[in-house]
């Protein structure tokens, strides 16, 4: 990712049962907590792989063994995006529907405090060691309307929480309410980039571009991923063509950004067929009962991991890549390298989880 995510699922709440007025603890979907530790671990492999086609220039030339080692890493990362998109839309349409918009904004702000202290974070990190490209002070005023170097990862949560609200809002008139909030946030994500170049045009000053707002393919992720999560367990009775299908659309992947461009957008066909089959083969799967509870930490702390990595690659990966090693030795220290990222990474997220950080750091 250029792509990364994190994603935080609302908490579980209670639902109710009809006349009687009973209430029933929601289902927990392990199934999506495994996805969405997945998508975590995926995302810090695609970003790893792209510190080694940087190493070559994109050139398999001038290093073919830490070229392609890149490139495979990143033909099976492009489903991790369209996943979070897909566990963001059912979230709020099936999952954990906002009852009202406090809530809605308390979803919200539990994704953009993270989202701009981490931004602060990765800033201060790159001044300190002499990395910032213009001036901090610049680099902080665009953070506001999108993600900037070196917090590159964190472009998706410019694009995440636009769509959480939009569906919310959506959710919220249908129930017959009226989340006048909501909609003037949403008015504004609008009319932002109009603004900013209007503000240009009179003024002669450059404006940054705003980045909040959403494609249309994040949307379709989002509702026809809330459509898929929803299908009852053994709706998908023949799952022999996905396992066909999936290392078809990474093999597809592969020739795309080594043949044709890298690297390949989300809303590519492929990227749909791979994201697909992922979720209908881990949606609805059942996780034994002995691995619950540590998939549910891990879980929990998968967004956390998704916002610190980027310092591991950059301090760790990126001085170790080279473009000396054969195929086979390329891969290893690509292996090696992940397990060194994601142990770090989710070590850091647990570690400030357990001194009740999470609603400050992710």
């Amino acid at each position: 990712m250029p792509n990364d995510t994190a994603v935080r699922l609302p908490q579980q709440r209670a639902g109710t049962d009809s006349p009687a007025g009973r209430t029933t603890p929601r289902e927990h979907r392990y199934d999506i907590d495994l996805i969405r530790l997945l998508c975590s671990a995926t995302i810090m492999l695609g970003h790893i792989g792209a510190q080694f086609i940087r190493a070559t220039g994109n050139d398999p030339a001038n290093g073919s063994g830490t070229y392609w080692a890149g490139h495979i890493a990143e033909a099976v990362n492009p489903f991790a995006v369209p996943l979070y998109f897909a566990i963001a839309g059912w979230a709020v349409l099936v999952g954990a529907p906002p009852r009202d918009s406090a809530r809605m904004w308390q979803r919200i702000v539990r994704n953009i405090v993270p989202l701009f202290v981490w931004t602060a974070v990765y800033l201060l990190w790159a001044w300190l060691r002499d990395r910032n490209d213009r001036p901090m002070t610049e680099l902080a005023t665009d953070s506001l309307f999108g993600s900037v170097q070196p917090a590159y990862h964190l472009w998706f949560m410019y694009n995440y929480i636009p769509v959480i609200a939009l569906l919310a809002f959506a959710m919220l008139i249908k129930a017959g309410r009226r989340p006048w909030g909501l909609g003037a946030a949403l008015l504004g994500i609008a009319v932002a980039p109009s603004v900013l170049t209007t503000v240009t045009e009179v003024t002669g000053r450059d404006m940054p571009a705003s980045a909040w707002g959403f494609s249309t393919y994040s949307l379709a992720y989002a509702v026809g991923g809330a459509l898929l999560f929803a299908l009852p367990a053994g709706a998908v009775r023949w799952r022999w063509p996905l396992w066909v299908l999936l290392p078809l659309s990474m093999a597809g992947a592969l020739w795309y950004n080594t043949q044709i461009h890298y690297v390949m957008p989300n809303a590519h066909v492929f990227v749909a067929a791979m994201s697909i089959c992922v979720l209908l083969l881990i949606s609805r799967i059942r996780v034994p009962e002995r691995f619950r509870p540590l998939l549910r930490k891990l879980a929990g702390a998968a967004l956390g991991a998704y916002m610190v990595h980027v310092l591991f690659v950059e301090e760790i990966v990126t001085p170790l890549v080279s473009t000396g090693p054969s195929g086979p030795a390329a891969g290893l220290l690509l292996t090696a390298l992940l397990a060194a990222v994601m142990a770090l990474s989710f070590a850091a997220s647990l570690l400030w989880g357990r001194l009740n950080l999470r609603r400050l750091l992710g």
